[in-house]
């Protein structure tokens, strides 16, 4: 501040007082830039929330009609569990510095909130970021967890777990962090480039539902009585690509919105080179990254079924996704095609290692978010451009960049120690927790409520609810054709003729 009224009040000339109108003026341009990037977080975190709803609609067309409404409902629980528990506790955790390398101690519960370093949109992108790897998980063990499983495991991923690894690779008391503190060292002298999350979000997220999912073991009728993998196709394609759209909606602020401000230029005065430009890099290697893995996946999945299958491209997509949000905002777009092309085989190779070892998880979410979230770190670790590491991660000359790019292998090697550091530490956490909730019974729900359907035996009734037709109404409406039924029987909705004579 005191630089810029130095600079402006010779250009003042004469004018009297040219010192203090200089101060105002200054002081006028700080207010307006610290509205304009706080309005800039508050829009990413509404995008990222916007997200929940893809989460919800991808899930819901992604399991059988008959378990609508249990999953529905843990989408909410999520965020609303999630908002509770990341306010008192979790982002403390986080980024309640100053601190140690480990864990943040302070701000609980948003005291002394806010401080000149941040604001109340900082919490709301973070708690964002929060649920969202929650709701990874969710997926992994749909169809067959009782309702209070998801409340305990939501409220300790959200509170405890995933905030002390955000706080070991974003906070800048971290110990792994590439924006560490200043005089503090890095990780091999890089610290790791996690930008958005595709270990912080992707990996943790996947793992848990790993975990999760191993411990229950697959849904009834997944594999059959000689091993062989059936498929439990979901109800809906048309829901799986409604919650794909919005997800691809929300991830431009997920990556994006990830720096945080965009009042912020990186060369002289006037010139286009700024964070406003990093910002607009940002969203299109996240765009190409997951178009490349949509087309990968189609192809790749036709030549292994021989059919054009829309919930595997979406799938394709997300993991492609997932992939780039480590790296995109210090890659190219043309290394984000080689993220998305890789992105998808490693998707497809982890869904046929998964049939093999009879391992079900009903959204892919364990292989997607935890595979495709582990390709990622390698990819920035292999492709990060100096130039661009310099200006998102600035003041520490020589800094490691990627190993293709001429970097060397420092930064790779921090990578790699955040692969094994997230899957140890949830591995070490959300293992005993889903192993102590299956020792107590509060894990997997019964066969009998898992054959006829959780909506019916948990949650009061189906999500989609058709009555047959009242004869005595006397309309001459011709016969099949659902009506209006006195009546309170209700019906699980089909989707071919013959399976009006069974229903599971």
């Amino acid at each position: 501040m005191s630089s810029c009224s130095s600079d402006l009040a010779p250009l003042l000339g004469g004018v009297a007082n040219s010192s203090a109108a200089a101060s105002y003026i200054c002081d006028q341009f700080t207010d307006v830039g610290f509205a304009i990037d706080n309005t800039y977080l508050l829009f990413s975190a509404y995008l990222v929330f916007s997200m929940q709803l893809g989460f919800a609609m991808l899930c819901a067309g992604s399991v059988r009609a008959k378990n609508t409404m249990n999953i529905m409902l843990t989408n909410v629980i999520d965020a609303a569990a999630g908002g509770l528990f990341y306010y008192l506790f979790g982002f403390a955790f986080a980024f309640g510095g100053p601190s140690n390398g480990f864990i943040g101690k302070h701000f609980f519960g948003l005291k002394e909130v806010p401080q000149p370093s941040f604001d109340y949109s900082n919490f709301l992108y973070q708690w964002a970021f929060a649920i969202a790897a929650a709701g990874i998980t969710s997926g992994s063990i749909a169809e067959r967890t009782q309702f209070v499983a998801y409340l305990i495991y939501s409220s300790f991923l959200t509170g405890f777990v995933y905030p002390v690894v955000s706080h070991w690779f974003w906070s800048g008391d971290g110990w792994a962090a590439a924006g560490r503190n200043a005089g503090e060292s890095l990780l091999f002298k890089s610290g790791v480039i996690d930008f958005a999350g595709s270990g912080v979000v992707h990996m943790v997220g996947g793992i848990a539902g790993l975990w999760g999912a191993l411990i229950e073991g697959p849904r009834i009728g997944r594999f059959d009585h000689a091993g062989r993998s059936v498929a439990l196709r979901g109800h809906s394609a048309t829901l799986v690509v409604l919650g794909t759209f919005l997800l691809w909606f929300g991830w431009y602020g997920f990556n994006p919105g990830s720096f945080n401000t965009i009042f912020k230029t990186y060369g002289p005065s006037g010139s286009i080179h700024g964070q406003w430009s990093a910002v607009g890099r940002t969203a299109v290697t996240t765009t190409l990254a997951g178009c490349t893995a949509a087309l990968t996946t189609l192809f790749g999945k036709r030549l292994q079924t021989g059919h054009w299958n829309v919930v595997d491209v979406c799938n394709g997509l997300l993991g492609g996704f997932a992939a780039i949000t480590s790296g995109c905002s210090v890659v190219d777009p043309w290394a984000a095609l080689i993220c998305g092309f890789v992105s998808a085989w490693v998707l497809i190779g982890f869904n046929k290692l998964a049939a093999t070892l009879k391992f079900d998880d009903p959204l892919e979410a364990a292989q997607l978010h935890g595979g495709c979230g582990a390709w990622g770190i390698i990819f920035t670790a292999l492709f990060a451009r100096e130039k661009y590491v310099n200006e998102v991660y600035p003041g520490r000359q020589g800094r490691p960049y990627g190993l293709f790019m001429g970097g060397g292998g420092r930064l790779l090697a921090a990578h790699i120690v955040q692969i094994l550091v997230i899957t140890g530490w949830v591995s070490c956490t959300m293992g005993p927790l889903f192993f102590a909730l299956h020792k107590l019974g509060l894990l997997r729900i019964s066969s009998e409520d898992e054959m006829a359907g959780m909506d019916l035996t948990r949650h009061g009734g189906f999500a989609y609810v058709y009555h047959d037709e009242d004869p005595s109404l006397g309309d001459g409406s011709p016969s099949g054709g659902f009506m209006v039924k006195s009546s309170a029987v209700r019906v699980e909705p089909r989707t071919t003729p013959a399976a009006a004579t069974s229903q599971v």
